[in-house]
């Protein structure tokens, strides 16, 4: 008796850190926009091509590769003050529900920062698909997202004698990821 084995339906891709992007930017004294990234990500997305909606995503983001090109803010952002790293070296996101939206994706899931985690929907477009030159398969997305800082407990600010604040509340996120599939 033979048995036939259905083809997989799912993938499993692996972040390539060298070319996956987290980007934020966020006010700066209520009239110009501060701009940074983390370097060190890694992570992993399943795809399931029979029902995209059991995708998950995983992300690991290490809070000490900040970049602001500027040193002595990105101190600053290190300290306990924001990101404080020596508690909370790493922020995470794991996907709790994919859904469709239009052309794009709905992935939202849980963002931890500082230790406190909250719900997230990050808009997703898939880029999609190449053969890369060492024989393997890559596949993009773009994603998009803003939180409020103040819910993860990032709450350092100042005052501006003139009115508002030093640094605004809203914190907007843009992804790019390449991703390699796994074999």
């Amino acid at each position: 008796m033979s048995t036939s084995v259905a083809p997989a339906t799912t993938t499993t891709w692996a972040l390539d850190p060298a070319h996956t992007a987290v980007e934020f930017s966020s006010k700066h004294l209520m009239i110009s926009t501060v701009k940074g990234r983390f370097a060190d990500v890694t992570g992993s997305i399943v795809l399931d091509q029979d029902d995209i909606t059991k995708s998950t995503v995983e992300a690991t983001i290490a809070t000490a590769s900040i970049d602001t090109r500027t040193e002595q803010r990105d101190q600053h952002l290190r300290s306990a003050d924001f990101l404080d790293v020596e508690n909370f070296p790493a922020m995470t996101f794991t996907s709790t529900r994919v859904a469709r939206d239009g052309d794009g994706f709905k992935v939202t899931g849980d963002l931890t920062i500082r230790g406190v985690t909250k719900e997230v929907t990050l808009d997703v477009t898939d880029e999609g698909r190449s053969p890369d030159p060492w024989g393997g398969q890559r596949a993009g997305f773009s994603a998009t997202t803003k939180i409020d800082r103040r819910d993860f407990g990032l709450t350092y600010n100042m005052v501006l004698e003139a009115g508002g604040v030093m640094i605004g509340h809203d914190v907007k996120i843009a992804i790019e990821v390449e991703a390699v599939l796994k074999v």
